[in-house]
């Protein structure tokens, strides 16, 4: 109980580290949306219906590049694991001069979701519009937004990079914005859904049992093409519950399309990519991220 009690209070302590909530879908327009629950009719949505946002963290603006990051935190696509998955990352970033915005994303399971498998790409595609189209507000730069992903939240990563479909329904001048990141980083990503899949996540996204063509759809190895954005992926070889096997589909699929990116496989690390690591080796995830980004930003 105490155990509990404690690890609530380090994630509120998080919350409250976050500059700024963004509600970022304009009013009344977030689509995929029940706006009720279907079994009660109750218009009072729970606390995992609630509607999608970004938390901001920012560096000093004296510090601040104009490279900026959404953060997904991972969850197996049944909750949001937000301290070491997105809040540590955010605040890392940060020490980098990165602004970084830690996204709340709708889960497929949520019963306010009518489409389970786009409501989390959803939010992604209007997060990336909403921060390009008020860069200005952050002094970050609209061609400069990248994505990083962990475990769920790397296949999240992974989808918006890879498919170009608006899903958002946002018009006027919101539909010319584009909802593809400038590049990504996945940590320890769910990539096959498949032969290889974390079923926690393939089941939570596309409902047990999903069929042959859903599977092939939402393989993300499968998407892969020359407009997928730079990507660096990171993995542990003794990784357990996602295995190495699905960051080296994806990044033999961008060597065959040739897009730009890295790929990073420690010997050992388990599933996990924080910003404190136990393993002196896996460690080094950092500076190698560090220097992978500055050489985005240099391009």
């Amino acid at each position: 109980m105490k155990k509990t009690a404690f690890l609530l209070m380090i994630i509120l302590s998080s919350f409250l580290s976050a500059q700024e909530k963004i509600m970022f879908w304009p009013k009344g327009e977030m689509p995929n949306s029940r706006k009720r629950l279907p079994e009660t009719g109750i218009k009072k949505m729970p606390a995992d219906t609630e509607e999608p946002a970004l938390f901001a963290f920012l560096p000093p603006p004296k510090e601040r590049r104009q490279m900026s990051v959404i953060v997904i935190p991972g969850g197996g696509y049944s909750k949001l694991v937000y301290d070491e998955g997105a809040f540590q990352i955010a605040k890392w970033l940060n020490t980098q001069g990165i602004s970084a915005f830690v996204l709340k994303y709708r889960l497929p399971t949520s019963p306010d979701v009518v489409q389970r498998e786009t409501a989390a790409l959803q939010d992604a595609q209007a997060a990336i519009k909403y921060l390009r189209k008020n860069a200005a507000q952050w002094n970050i730069a609209p061609q400069l937004v990248g994505v990083i992903g962990t475990s769920a939240g790397g296949h999240l990563a992974a989808s918006v990079s890879n498919i170009a479909t608006d899903y958002t329904g946002l018009k006027n001048d919101w539909k010319d914005i584009s909802s593809v990141p400038d590049f990504a980083v996945l940590l320890c990503p769910v990539i096959d859904l498949g032969e290889f899949a974390h079923t926690g996540s393939r089941n939570s996204l596309l409902g047990d049992p999903a069929s042959p063509e859903k599977i092939a759809e939402y393989s993300m190895q499968n998407r892969v093409s020359g407009k997928t954005p730079p990507t660096a992926l990171f993995h542990a070889q003794d990784d357990t519950a996602v295995p190495a096997i699905n960051s080296i589909l994806y990044y033999k699929a961008m060597t065959r399309h040739q897009v730009k990116g890295s790929l990073f496989i420690f010997p050992e690390g388990g599933h996990r990519f924080s910003v404190t690591n136990k393993n002196e080796l896996n460690e080094n995830w950092k500076k190698l991220c560090e220097d992978w980004l500055k050489s985005i930003s240099d391009e």
